[in-house]
């Protein structure tokens, strides 16, 4: 017996929980199992191909929103080449429908429904003649008769009965490692499927700190927990915070989804003495408009929320991802427009803009025609208009989108984007010009390498600005992000001739007093050697006094670029002014 579990992830970094967590509570049957990953990026034909010379008995797929398409056509044909194989599904895709699956499905032999861990190990049993297949619940199935079977529902699955499911690194050296200490949900949100599953169960913390080391030890880069509000039980939150604080080795980034209002005093104050890098937080704001919130059953004070947010960001030691789902009832384009000047004017690392979801099971659905709600009746279920929006304005929120995520969320053009926002009403009006730049100039139908977007922004400036003084200005402020991140080999066309300085630079280099003192970490390394691995750059202004005000400001001088010591949080290089005598 040869049982195939499949993932078909949405990114290679990605790696499927469910499948690992299956396998590790097989028991007995663990040697009969086997796993691959595929990401949708492949095509169906090299998937397919792969999955028929496994030769298995049994594939089970994997299946959510962002895969069901590709993986019901691989059913299909996986069906059509190998009609003694047995196909499964399991996921919260097809577990709300999965009667509907088996009559429109004739290759599909069953569905698991719900947490798969213990109904997969009795279903291993039954694939393996140990007990009847009708005697295991969680699973509606096609029995031998072609009748469908619907057995009984299975309870909620015990935490810390659930095995540790990597006992090893191999092969996840380059993904990001799924983790999770709780299941179910307190909240209530109506556009989620965590709300209707209101039992939460926690994983005992013990056992949960045993685990963790395991990824210390391996120095494993992240560590993501699934778990839907980490904090909504202090106690259990707080004790695994203290213990990978205490065990941390400085290499091992911990992602938390939380909920921001519920923070207290103190769990701030511990926040703040952790290692830049060590967590990160997602934050699920949706909207601020109050009746949009009291719609969707989402109790969250924003005037709370942002205090917390400012809070943590006066640390300069967290990352935080803030979250907006454009769509929900209420919510018409100026007030969207509010919310995300809201959630901008807290200043998080990333601004997530979604589209709403409208899932399967959720209340969402059900109230759908209540609020005009239209959908793609086809996965993802995006929402395509509203009583209070509507489909051309969801397409101009996607360009604003593709444009806040390449100019806001990269990280690659703060100071740049921090000047400009001078020149408009709002941070919104900004992204939204921005976006009709693109799309007036077919932008978004081709490929930008990391310079055309350079490019792009400073074209978009010139005609915004029109005028001469302040488009230099945003080129020093260009020049000065660039060399944040990398030291460039080419310098772009319109950068400002810098061969004036060059003799200060040698001559700089050149006093081993000055190496030790701006660039100790470089010892050893010859004044030629360290000019090359750093960066000076000579500028008319304080280049990020003038980005928050708007206007050249603060003193110019030479800035050293050292890409030895960067921030850990943003990975920029160190920056630091050369006092020269003079200038």
């Amino acid at each position: 017996m040869k049982v195939l579990l499949t993932a078909v992830n949405a990114k290679y970094i990605h790696s499927n929980l469910a499948v690992y967590s299956l396998k590790a509570s097989a028991g007995a049957w663990k040697d009969q199992i086997v796993i691959r990953e595929f990401t949708i990026n492949q095509s169906i034909q090299h998937i397919l191909e792969r999955l028929y010379m496994e030769e298995a008995d049994v594939i089970c797929f994997s299946c959510y929103i962002w895969n069901i398409r590709m993986i019901m056509e691989l059913g299909e044909l996986m069906g059509r080449i190998r009609p003694d194989i047995r196909i499964w599904l399991g996921g919260p895709e097809v577990s709300f429908d999965a009667k509907e699956r088996l009559e429109s499905c004739g290759w599909l032999e069953g569905v698991m429904c719900g947490e798969g861990e213990e109904t997969f190990a009795e279903l291993m049993d039954a694939f393996n003649g140990k007990r009847p297949i009708d005697t295991v619940d969680g699973i509606t199935f096609r029995d031998g008769e072609g009748n469908i079977v619907e057995r009984a529902r299975r309870d909620y699955v015990d935490m810390d009965q659930l095995p540790f499911v990597y006992s090893h690194m191999d092969g996840f050296e380059h993904k990001i490692i799924y983790y999770e200490s709780s299941r179910g949900c307190p909240f209530s949100c109506s556009y989620c499927l965590s709300s209707v599953e209101k039992k939460v169960r926690f994983r005992d913390t013990q056992k949960v700190k045993k685990e963790l080391q395991q990824f210390i030890d391996w120095e494993v880069p992240q560590v993501k927990f699934v778990d839907r509000t980490f904090n909504c039980d202090r106690k259990h939150a707080m004790e695994i915070l203290r213990y990978i604080k205490e065990h941390d080795r400085g290499k091992t980034n911990f992602h938390f989804e939380i909920t921001a209002d519920l923070l207290t005093e103190e769990e701030m104050d511990f926040m703040a003495g952790l290692r830049p890098g060590l967590i990160q937080l997602e934050i699920g704001v949706q909207s601020t408009n109050p009746r949009t919130l009291k719609e969707i059953h989402r109790w969250v004070s924003f005037e709370k929320l942002g205090k917390v947010v400012r809070r943590i960001n006066g640390g300069h030691n967290i990352h935080q991802h803030l979250d907006l789902i454009a769509g929900l009832p209420y919510e018409d384009m100026e007030s969207f427009r509010k919310s995300f000047n809201d959630v901008y004017a807290l200043e998080p690392e990333q601004l997530q803009l979604g589209f709403l979801k409208v899932l399967k099971g959720s209340h969402m659905r059900e109230r759908a025609g209540d609020y005009g709600l239209v959908y793609d009746p086809n996965p993802p279920y995006e929402v395509l208009g509203t009583k209070w929006i509507s489909y051309k304005d969801l397409v101009e929120l996607k360009g604003i989108e593709a444009v806040l995520e390449v100019y806001y969320n990269s990280r690659q053009f703060e100071n740049s984007i921090r000047w400009l926002e001078h020149y408009f009403d709002t941070p919104y009006d900004m992204y939204q010009a921005l976006a009709g730049w693109y799309r007036e100039h077919g932008l978004n139908e081709v490929s930008q390498s990391r310079m055309d977007r350079y490019d792009i922004l400073l074209d978009f400036a010139s005609a915004v600005i029109k005028d001469e003084g302040a488009v230099q200005d945003m080129k020093q402020l260009l020049i000065y992000d660039l060399y944040l991140r990398e030291n460039l080999k080419k310098r772009p066309e319109w950068a400002a001739d810098q061969s004036e300085h060059k003799g200060f630079y040698t001559g700089f280099f050149g006093d081993a007093s000055n190496r030790q003192r701006y660039v100790p970490a470089y010892a050893g390394y010859t004044a030629k050697q360290i000019q090359r691995m750093t960066h000076m750059e000579y500028f008319t202004f304080d280049v990020e006094a003038t980005a928050a005000a708007g206007k050249p400001s603060g003193t110019g001088g030479y800035v050293l670029f050292d890409y030895k010591q960067r921030d850990p949080l943003t990975y920029r290089s160190r920056v630091e002014k050369i006092e020269v005598d003079g200038r």
